[in-house]
């Protein structure tokens, strides 16, 4: 079962294949996701990685919490379940 990894401060520039690449070296990557604004669909500066190893996901997540990318610092942790919102319309 693939683990998720929350990705915060994240560079407004870096793409879901910044993400793929970066995750990719500590194994094998099953999804990224940069979460957009709906209207201007600018990145929020956050995002989401699914690795399938929970082995190589804490790795990961030890390795890159608090470190450098595209001049932004890193947070890096495992994602927390989604809470379920009323939807607004």
């Amino acid at each position: 079962m693939a683990t998720s990894i929350y990705v915060g401060n994240l560079s407004y520039e870096a793409s879901e294949e910044d993400l793929n690449d970066l995750f990719g070296e500590f194994g094998a990557v099953a999804s990224t996701k940069i979460i957009r604004d709906r209207e201007t669909g600018r990145s929020r500066g956050f995002g989401f990685v699914e690795m399938e190893s929970e082995e190589d996901a804490e790795k990961a997540i030890g390795e890159l919490d608090g470190t450098s990318f595209k001049n932004r610092q890193l947070v890096v942790n495992k994602a927390r379940p989604r809470k379920e919102r009323p939807r607004r319309f």
